[in-house]
């Protein structure tokens, strides 16, 4: 089901505290898409929207930049009704017809697959978002989409990070920008910049209709919300430390990690060239008490 856009679309002014905020979320946005290079000109983006706070956030903030940047990009909201029981089908629909942006709404059933693959009390994350991506990545092509927008956050992305520490043996997260594994996607996330508290208290003054999610948002027993507690407690106990935790993935050290494959540690050698810079980094190694 596809809509396009109404020929006008209404924009309220805002009180002072959400202007506030939204031009902070602007500039956080727009640095990231600038760095990363997320949107060119003439792209058409399809922004994927589940109802929940960050999707609705990154949409009007693109929304805004839209109207504001100095490069044409298209917009078209996508949203995939899994089915799941008692979702409400007609509030992303009325929301979107409401404010003028063109959308396509696909119907697919993954939450009878999930539930009939997964045992209760199990994680659904994996399997949904798995079926999720493919149907999305296909909607993708069927629209012409250049660039699919996901509304990962800055906590998503630290948060993904411990998880893949601690569970995985793996030392990654979700990057701003990222090609799909065929080549034919790419995948940004404007939000990587924007603090979760930020997109809760945004959602709030600007009273978007957030729609639950009752599949993983009822299982109180996922690895990402004991993640979530521990870094919350390491916030309190240290404040900041999650922004040197976000600040840390733009500055990594390869030649101070163990990865061969980004380092030749084999074919180190003494030399009298300054040929690099591998010991500089202990410099200021707040381990050594320095």
């Amino acid at each position: 089901m596809s809509h396009s856009a109404s020929p006008s679309r209404p924009y309220l002014k805002l009180d002072e505290t959400t202007e506030q905020l939204q031009t902070k979320l602007l500039r956080l946005v727009g640095e990231t898409i600038g760095e990363y290079g997320l949107i060119s000109n003439g792209d058409k983006i399809m922004v994927c929207l589940s109802g929940g706070k960050d999707s609705y956030a990154l949409l009007d903030v693109l929304l805004v930049l839209q109207r504001r940047a100095p490069i044409h990009f298209d917009l078209v909201a996508v949203n995939l009704d899994q089915k799941q029981p008692g979702f409400p089908a007609h509030v992303l629909p009325d929301y979107l017809s409401q404010i003028g942006v063109p959308f396509h709404i696909e119907e697919r059933d993954t939450y009878s697959i999930v539930k009939r693959l997964i045992p209760e009390g199990q994680t659904t994350c994996s399997l949904c978002s798995r079926l999720r991506r493919g149907h999305l990545y296909r909607v993708a092509t069927e629209l012409g989409a250049t660039k699919i927008a996901l509304g990962h956050h800055r906590d998503d992305i630290i948060e993904t990070l411990f998880l893949n520490l601690f569970y995985t043996g793996k030392l990654k997260t979700m990057p701003p920008k990222l090609r799909s594994k065929d080549g034919r996607h790419i995948v940004i996330r404007p939000l990587a910049a924007v603090r979760e508290g930020d997109l809760a208290r945004y959602a709030e003054l600007r009273a978007f209709p957030i729609i639950p999610c009752d599949l993983c948002g009822s299982q109180e027993n996922l690895k990402r919300k004991h993640i979530k507690e521990f870094l919350r407690e390491w916030e309190r106990r240290s404040p900041g430390c999650t922004d040197s935790m976000f600040a840390a993935l733009s500055n990594v050290a390869p030649p101070l990690l163990l990865d061969q494959r980004l380092f030749d540690f084999a074919g180190l050698h003494v030399s009298d060239q300054a040929e690099g810079q591998e010991d500089a980094w202990l410099d200021h190694d707040p381990a050594s008490g320095s």
